[in-house]
């Protein structure tokens, strides 16, 4: 890990601030439910589909910090041995996202929503992730510094910056609405791309907090 002074506990802030911009540059459910629901219902779909969505990660956020804590609290040689897994993980991520095949369009495609109704949907689709709580696990042990956390203070933060970065990106996302949701359906090649590049990013993640473990 950076042997940088931490912020609230958090250790690598600059690392954790790219790594949450490369997980929501990546498309998956969440984007094409944003971007459809803009498509149908305008900004104000859109935002309340974010509301939604923001509402159902914070849950599994805050479900995974809760082990987190626990961890924290019952072994700090254990916590350190999931800080190494996290890292292997996010390098197992990284490469599964490079290996995806080219003709791959699980998550490219448009999501169905019904009008009026873009909240609820939008938390089912945050909440019905299985891969989520794991990935959360796996992922903010990483930056967090057993021997200078605050306890719920730096919970807190973590969550926090991965709120106001996730409304910053989504309201761009708003913005481009439908025009970028048919886009990135009739050329299914950005979204591959953008799948190769996050790959990239997550090995190197992986292999960099690993080796400052």
């Amino acid at each position: 890990m950076s042997h940088a002074m931490p912020w609230m506990g958090i250790q690598d802030l600059s690392t954790f601030l790219l790594a949450v911009l490369v997980f929501l540059a990546l498309p998956g459910p969440g984007t094409f439910t944003l971007l459809t629901a803009t498509g149908r219902g305008g900004v104000r779909g859109g935002y309340t589909a974010l509301a939604g969505l923001l509402l159902g990660d914070q849950i599994l956020m805050w479900l995974a910090l809760a082990g987190v804590a626990a961890l924290l609290k019952a072994n700090p040689l254990v916590f350190h041995a999931v800080q190494y897994l996290g890292a292997a993980y996010l390098v197992w991520v990284g490469i599964s996202l490079l290996r995806t095949p080219k003709t791959e369009g699980g998550d490219a495609g448009p999501i169905r929503m019904q009008p009026g109704r873009y909240f609820q949907q939008a938390i089912l689709v945050s909440l019905l992730n299985p891969k989520a709580i794991l990935f959360y696990m796996a992922f903010l042990p990483l930056f967090i510094d057993p021997k200078a956390h605050h306890g719920i203070a730096t919970f807190a933060a973590l969550a926090g910056i991965i709120f106001v970065v996730s409304v910053a990106y989504c309201s761009l996302l708003i913005g481009a609405g439908n025009l970028a949701r048919r886009h990135l359906i009739q050329h299914p090649r950005i979204s591959t791309v953008l799948r190769r590049v996050a790959g990239l990013f997550l090995v190197g993640f992986g292999i960099r907090l690993g080796l400052n473990g």
